[in-house]
């Protein structure tokens, strides 16, 4: 006897009609663009006038992934793309020193070894995230919290790759940017995501987020953080613990105090966001807020 449907399949699956429908177009009069479903017309999926289905897919797509996989809380963490690990600061340093010395006199290379001392200091900030990207994948159980990025290298990279060296589940949101940039190779494949739409990407950066801790970072960052501290004080989303990574770094960078002394926040507001120095630090902050442990 054959097996019968269930009532919410008693029509043909999407896959179904998909699989009937490329047998059809074997036919050489069937051949038109016309003629194919909708869901499997490229061409037609990407018409400007379907951006309003494009958003809503960059939605559903990860989502739907997230909740088969269990996934509820993240640590979100940003920060610049362009931190070394100390590893590969320290080679660069090591051949910077090297070429000056053969030409000390020449300014390019002067300017090489500055780039590479920089580079070298800054390679602290790629230690310290993925140090709290270990704490947060070793001390989660059952993967009840997970470490959010943007998947790229740099801060985000190391964050993701604390957290898989601890063996935790770490997720990726990718964006297409004109510039090649391929996702790290620490984020759970299942949970490696690219984006079109910036927007969508920010939402799901928050849609999931008990904490949100900012490295250093140029455009995007303070993009991403300024965003997040809007929404926080527009009551647009729940406060969470919204933490600074480097006080000096945030404090020459934007002089919040200023906004405050000419009125354009509270005082209220610089209760948004604190100031952390190490990732035990932050650490003991998120599993203060009950999301840690």
């Amino acid at each position: 006897m054959p097996k019968q449907r269930s009532r919410k399949t008693i029509f043909p699956s999407a896959q179904e009609d998909a699989r009937h429908a490329s047998l059809k177009a074997e036919a050489d009069y069937l051949r038109s663009t016309s003629y194919r479903l909708a869901f499997q017309d490229p061409d037609f999926l990407l018409k400007d006038e379907l951006r309003p289905v494009r958003l809503q897919l960059e939605l559903l797509k990860p989502e739907l992934a997230l909740q088969e996989r269990g996934v509820e809380s993240a640590v979100v963490v940003f920060g610049s793309a362009r931190f070394l690990d100390p590893e590969t600061a320290a080679a660069g340093l090591e051949a910077a020193r090297a070429e000056l010395s053969r030409d000390e006199a020449d300014p390019q290379l002067q300017l090489n070894l500055k780039r590479a001392e920089r580079a070298m200091a800054g390679s602290r900030h790629y230690e310290n995230a993925r140090r709290l990207g270990y704490l947060i994948g070793r001390h989660s159980d059952n993967h009840r919290l997970v470490v959010m990025t943007g998947g790229g290298p740099g801060i985000m990279e190391a964050a993701n790759r604390g957290a898989f060296e601890a063996g935790g589940l770490t997720i990726g949101m990718n964006i297409v940017l004109p510039h090649e940039q391929y996702p790290n190779p620490y984020i759970t494949p299942e949970l490696n995501f690219q984006f079109h739409y910036f927007a969508i990407r920010k939402m799901h950066l928050l849609m999931r987020a008990k904490c949100l801790v900012a490295f250093p970072g140029g455009f995007g960052t303070l993009d991403e953080l300024f965003e997040t501290l809007t929404l926080i004080q527009t009551g647009k989303i729940r406060r969470i613990p919204v933490l600074l990574f480097g006080r000096s770094f945030w404090e020459r960078v934007v002089d919040f105090q200023a906004l405050v002394d000419e009125g354009t926040i509270s005082a209220g507001d610089l209760g948004l966001f604190r100031f952390v120095e190490t990732a035990e630090e932050a650490w003991e902050i998120i599993c203060a807020t009950g999301d840690g442990r």
